[in-house]
């Protein structure tokens, strides 16, 4: 098995790497980066990741960056032999790649949005209330799709979940009105309760 190392800092980005890591139960080496003092932009770490953020994980010293790069990463190594991933060519398969990329990308875009409303300390300005109302559209979509599953690809939780409700979670925390969505709060529970989920508090 490869040797991997966890660069990451607690409730951040990195959380939902250090998350998927312990679901999958990879075998795996924590290196806290304290991003609250500038570590993150010391030559050395940013030799491993130029964007001097966490996450990053090396595998047998090479480095990978990109929450979702490595989620997905993880997924593909590790994920399809517990079930835990969809094997590649398979329609559920496409499904964990479009959602994943759903909650980093088309969510993503909103959450960041919202995000600099609240640090401009402005969340109720055109900018903020446009991501609110796009945020809570795109919920509108993402509960009608598991209006008809009880998880994202079907009758089992996957990684995908993990990594959409990630996205989600932490958008509830700035504001997304994810509670006028009672089907994906309550899958959204059901994801946060699990002990995978609970390692980084």
């Amino acid at each position: 098995m490869p040797q991997i190392v966890l660069y990451w800092h607690p409730m951040s980005s990195a959380t939902p790497v250090a998350c998927a890591l312990a679901e999958l139960g990879v075998p795996h080496e924590r290196v806290k980066i304290d991003i609250t003092t500038g570590e993150q932009r010391r030559p050395d770490y940013l030799a491993l990741n130029p964007n001097g953020k966490v996450p990053t994980i090396t595998v047998d010293g090479a480095p990978m960056f990109e929450a979702l790069a490595i989620e997905l990463w993880l997924g593909h190594t590790y994920g399809v032999k517990s079930g835990l991933w969809p094997a590649g060519g398979t329609p559920e398969h496409l499904q964990a790649m479009s959602w994943s990329t759903w909650a980093y990308v088309t969510y993503g875009a909103q959450v960041f949005r919202l995000q600099a409303a609240k640090d401009m300390g402005t969340p109720g300005d055109a900018h903020g209330t446009a991501a609110h109302k796009a945020l809570d559209e795109l919920l509108t979509v993402l509960d009608g799709r598991l209006s008809q599953r009880p998880w994202l690809l079907g009758e089992a939780y996957t990684l995908a979940d993990l990594i959409v409700a990630s996205v989600i979670g932490y958008s509830v925390y700035l504001g997304a009105p994810v509670d006028k969505h009672p089907t994906t709060n309550a899958w959204l529970q059901k994801v946060q309760a699990r002990p995978s989920m609970q390692i980084d508090a």
